[in-house]
């Protein structure tokens, strides 16, 4: 059984589907991620310089290993246009054994 602490799911918002296609790719490639699945758009309500703005985003979520995320958010970084991004991990604390284990194939574990 794989330590339940091994395994996140990082979710970022870009403003369009082309930069969403370009993290995914460059992250998979490079095997920080396992998989990277884009969203339909979605709308945003967020707080930026004292007032609420809204805008049409894409989400991305990001199955890979805790030991990659450093690397993960520093690729997101070098290629994402927003100022402040968000890039957050959620632990997955449960999943199905092997697409646990494809996790770990694909992330070169």
């Amino acid at each position: 059984m794989s330590n339940r602490n091994e395994y996140i799911l990082v979710i970022t918002t870009v403003p369009d589907e082309a930069t969403a296609g370009k993290i995914a790719q460059q992250v998979v490639q490079s095997r920080l991620a396992a998989c990277a699945s884009i969203s339909s758009s979605v709308r945003s309500f967020y707080w930026w310089e004292n007032k609420i703005a809204q805008d049409k985003e894409f989400m991305l979520f990001i199955k890979t290993r805790t030991a990659h995320y450093s690397a993960l958010e520093e690729k997101i970084k070098q290629i994402h246009p927003y100022q402040v991004p968000e890039i957050i991990a959620l632990p997955i604390i449960q999943g199905i054994q092997s697409y646990l284990q494809w996790i770990d194939v694909e992330t070169g574990k």
